[in-house]
């Protein structure tokens, strides 16, 4: 038997403790244990890491505090385009969208495609045809939206930024500078059988270019599980994430090079990412049950529940 554990994030990026208010932190903390206690209850129900992972993401995209599904982030037009990606270690079965613009929670057409498809990933409307064919949420992009990130995105287009800003006054008590935070959800679980699986999912970048796909969806940068070695969950700057294959890398110097989790998630995140001009995060775990939550950006929303244990949640390095 396994030490079964659920692990979540909800993005890093650049602290602004000072805006924060103790309510906001609260918040925040409350929203992250409570996620991370459903997990908790999936695997000491005997649920597999794949249903904890899956429920533990879907509850991301339905709090808007984050950036995946309800309060996903604006391109520079002003639309919603999401992502997701999850992947079973036990089969290395892999199932992705990416562009999506209707489907309320698109981690859930991740796991269609992963299951009820002979693909890996289906982008834009062919991936809601997919989806909307097994009988999955349709919204209008309207369900999607919240104030806070609206205004997120008038900042960009009046600071004529780009993509990735770097505002130092942080607005709207957010822990984390809403103007230079990757946001993206994700977890990854062992489940009691010592089975892992991760999910990964966002809705981009602030201000990001209509057809943007970052490393969340692709299977290996943003999200990969294989139970011989890890399931990783990655989020961080997208496009550095790809290039270094961030979550796969992971598993394999693990099965390569023989390292620990710990320190071949520590060498992706503190040696090989900044290398390549990226920061971020990601969240591990080994079917031992151990845990690695390595980031080198300021800050990382982080929950980890052991089955039987209290969550230990952080925003903080």
């Amino acid at each position: 038997m396994s030490r079964a554990v659920i692990v979540i994030h909800g993005g890093a990026g650049a602290i602004a403790r000072q805006a924060m208010s103790a309510e906001k932190e609260q918040y925040y903390n409350q929203a992250l244990a409570g996620i991370v206690e459903r997990g908790q209850a999936i695997l000491a129900a005997g649920g597999s890491a794949l249903e904890a992972v899956t429920e533990a993401v879907r509850l991301l995209e339905e709090c808007p505090l984050f950036n995946a599904g309800k309060g996903a982030v604006f391109t520079h037009q002003g639309q919603h385009e999401l992502d997701a990606s999850i992947m079973d270690g036990t089969t290395l079965g892999a199932g992705a969208v990416c562009g999506v613009t209707h489907i309320r929670n698109p981690i859930l057409a991740a796991r269609a495609v992963m299951e009820h498809s002979p693909h890996v990933m289906f982008a834009g409307p062919g991936a809601e045809a997919f989806a909307f064919g097994r009988g999955l949420e349709r919204v209008e992009p309207e369900f999607y939206y919240t104030a806070e990130r609206y205004a997120q995105l008038q900042r960009a287009l009046a600071a004529d930024a780009g993509a990735i800003l770097d505002h130092d006054a942080p607005s709207g008590g957010d822990p984390l500078d809403p103007d230079r935070k990757f946001g993206t959800v994700g977890a990854v679980a062992c489940d009691q059988y010592g089975h892992l699986a991760a999910a990964t999912s966002t809705g981009g970048m602030t201000n990001k270019q209509v057809g943007r796909v970052g490393d969340s969806p692709i299977i290996g940068a943003g999200c990969y599980a294989d139970n011989a070695t890890a399931a990783v969950s990655c989020t961080g700057s997208g496009e550095v994430f790809i290039r270094g294959v961030a979550a796969y890398d992971v598993s394999a110097r693990m099965a390569y090079g023989g390292l620990s989790l710990q320190d071949a998630a520590d060498r992706v995140i503190f040696d090989k990412v900044p290398a390549l001009g990226g920061s971020g995060g990601l969240i591990a775990v080994d079917a031992a049950g151990n845990v690695a939550l390595p980031f080198n950006s300021e800050g990382m929303y982080r929950g980890v529940g052991y089955v039987g244990a209290t969550p230990d949640i952080g925003i903080y390095r």
